[in-house]
């Protein structure tokens, strides 16, 4: 259960395509991130799938059955949204509850969906508070309790957790995915943080203006991005694209470098840099140095004592550059 597939889907608003045809497969049980940028089109996607969007040409399976003329009940999907779109008068357990007592379930079966979705999401004590006296993760798993209870074939998330401080959405991060290796169940999950998408996913399907880019496991868009879009958007800090750089062959116009792959020294290197700004997180040091073939960002293991307008050299690992033609397509 759980499988979807989208075949030549199209969406248009007018004359305006923004989905051109898509061919998507997400396999039963996968945890797949749809990321980009604002106006990609990924919550658009979404919303197809959903049923709360028609899409203009092309076909949606859900199971293998052709769901495209399905409205969103039909679909058995469950969706949750970037607001908890709770009832601030009912109780959390009642909030739960509500989509089973509007599909007629019996009291009894009612409360044992919910005390056990309360369970799963450490909701147990505050069933019989009211949605204003949650903090903000707790709205949000008052929310994925309310879906968890449908049973759904597969779980639609819309950027659930930009709502949330830093802090939280590192908890509620952890929790969702935990929450998938339980439930074992299929999970669509937008947002335009790669953070979240390189941590959760087990599949990741790059968009950019509507198209996909690329797909893959979070590693496998790491180290060999298909295209300069998904290799300066995939990793945080961003690969260093360099044009003009030397290093270049096989017909490459840029190079890219991860931050991580460069050696840095005060006295010799390939490259030569000025430093710009050093950010000291402890850890790590993250140094933005300007070089002559663009701005580059230096990651150093730990504390290095260099700040603004400090001179450095730089010496890439040649085992792990990334080379782009003239088309921004990758070079084997």
């Amino acid at each position: 259960m759980g499988q979807i597939e989208l075949q030549k889907v199209t969406k248009r608003f007018g004359e305006t395509e923004v989905i051109p045809p898509l061919d998507l497969k997400i396999g039963e049980g996968e945890f797949v991130v749809f990321v980009g940028p604002s106006g990609c089109g990924k919550s658009t996607l979404l919303r197809l799938i959903a049923g709360l969007e028609d899409i203009s040409s092309g076909k949606i399976l859900i199971d293998g059955q052709d769901a495209t003329n399905l409205g969103p009940a039909k679909r058995g999907l469950a969706m949750v949204f970037q607001s908890y779109a709770l009832y601030p008068h009912m109780s959390v357990r009642k909030n739960i509850a509500f989509p089973l007592k509007m599909a007629g379930m019996d009291q009894a079966a009612i409360d044992a969906k919910v005390e056990g979705a309360a369970k799963v999401l450490n909701l147990a004590s505050y069933l019989d508070r009211r949605p204003g006296q949650l903090s903000g993760g707790q709205r949000q798993r008052v929310a994925i309790g309310r879906a968890i209870v449908r049973e759904p074939a597969a779980f639609l998330f819309d950027e659930p957790l930009s709502n949330l401080d830093a802090a939280l959405r590192v908890n509620m991060r952890l929790e969702i995915t935990e929450l998938h290796q339980n439930l074992k169940t299929t999970m669509v999950y937008v947002t335009h943080d790669q953070v979240e998408a390189m941590t959760m996913a087990d599949k990741i399907v790059v968009l950019q203006a509507g198209r996909i880019e690329q797909v893959g496991t979070p590693l496998e868009l790491y180290r060999a991005p298909r295209n300069t879009f998904v290799a300066g958007f995939i990793g945080s800090p961003k690969m260093n694209l360099l044009t003009g750089a030397p290093a270049q062959a096989k017909g490459a116009t840029t190079i890219g470098i991860r931050p991580e792959h460069l050696d840095v020294s005060k006295e010799s290197g390939d490259w030569q840099g000025k430093v710009l700004v050093a950010e000291h997180l402890g850890s790590d040091t993250f140094l933005h140095v300007a070089t002559d073939y663009g701005q580059m960002t230096v990651r150093v293991s730990g504390e290095m004592s260099v700040g603004h307008g400090d001179s450095i050299w730089m010496t890439p690992d040649q085992t792990h550059l990334h080379r782009f033609g003239a088309d921004g397509l990758r070079i084997a």
